[in-house]
């Protein structure tokens, strides 16, 4: 039966445990009194350890003064642990989701806005994560053979990926793994985890350097994941305004183009991937990366909302269409963006 312990048990046991993880050697009580905040004299620490020994958390091996963490102290420690972590997942996720709606509201009101402002059509895509970094790694235990990976990256983006595994890992392996990947890998690229990194952290985990080589692929995925972009899209019906755009076949093309919004991916892309121009580029008939649009100009902006979160605004209109005002149009609502996100 799992005994409660109180606040001041709890952090001696958590300073046991990490200063045992870290050298491997077992634990003494001064060592305890330079570890923790609890200003506590070595003889009240000396009790205290006697108690939780009793308790069934930590040894004595042999003649040594020091103890180490029993499994029943390390479970504790780890669900603690785990815990804590879900919770920040959870609060993390909680904050995302109000925050992802409230900038779905943003993005679509911002089409609507420049498609009334400028008589064209236009389209604005949800950010998606450029050049963005690891922030945080946690595995923890599904199955006796399979891990769930929680990978937060840059911008607060949580993935989460289950890996197979051949063998069963003890709570202290899982947990020295845990603290291995993050003191390595937390604030790194993808470009930057090279090859005698990995091959590092692979001598390190010993035995277990086949789920290094998992996570590695895990995180590479999911700070490379191209997934389908929101697309939002106004003033479609605009296009009927210019007889050049207006008869039946062409103007059906562009409407199924902003239906269709995987084929507005491509338009998004290109212009994430070339930003000359101070963000804006203008595409001219032939020019347009999209065949339904060879009739148009478009004009693109690269807006930014921080952490490399980066989208892109078009207006799609004739060939004639007041370049100036476009332009214009896209700054200030580039602008306004860029203020909006800075008082989140």
């Amino acid at each position: 039966m799992e005994l409660q312990l109180d606040e001041r048990k709890m952090k001696i046991l958590q300073a046991i445990i990490r200063n045992y993880l870290e050298t491997g050697e077992p634990v003494g009580s001064r060592t305890i009194s330079k570890f923790t905040d609890l200003n506590l004299s070595s003889a009240t620490i000396r009790n205290e350890m006697a108690d939780l020994e009793e308790m069934g958390y930590i040894l004595q091996p042999h003649t040594s003064a020091g103890r180490i963490p029993s499994d029943a102290g390390y479970r504790l420690y780890v669900d603690m642990m785990m815990q804590e972590k879900e919770q920040e997942v959870n609060d993390l996720k909680e904050l995302l989701l109000e925050k992802e709606d409230k900038l779905d509201q943003l993005l679509k009101q911002t089409a609507k806005l420049l498609a009334v402002n400028t008589n064209y059509a236009t389209m604005v895509s949800a950010p998606s994560i450029h050049g963005n970094k690891l922030k945080f790694l946690q595995l923890s235990r599904v199955e006796k053979n399979q891990l769930l990976a929680v990978i937060v990256i840059e911008g607060n983006v949580i993935k989460n990926t289950i890996l197979d595994v051949d063998e069963v890992l003890t709570d202290e392996t899982l947990l020295k793994l845990n603290i291995l990947l993050n003191t390595h890998l937390n604030g790194l690229s993808i470009q930057e985890i090279n090859l005698g990194m990995i091959a590092a952290l692979k001598t390190q985990a010993g035995i277990h350097s086949e789920i290094i080589s998992e996570v590695i692929d895990a995180v590479a995925e999911a700070i490379q994941a191209d997934e389908d972009l929101e697309i939002y899209t106004s003033g479609t019906n605009n296009i009927f305004k210019y007889p050049e755009l207006s008869d039946h076949r062409r103007a059906s093309e562009l409407i199924t183009t902003f239906e269709e919004k995987k084929i507005l991916n491509e338009l998004v892309q290109e212009t994430l991937a070339d930003e000359k121009a101070g963000g804006i580029q203008v595409y001219i008939g032939k020019e347009a990366p999209i065949e339904t649009m060879q009739d148009c100009s478009i004009v693109t902006a690269t807006y930014e909302l921080g952490e490399g979160m980066k989208g892109t605004i078009g207006i799609i209109g004739p060939k004639r269409m007041d370049y100036d005002k476009v332009v214009d149009s896209l700054r200030h609502i580039m602008k306004q963006l860029d203020n909006m996100y800075e008082r989140e």
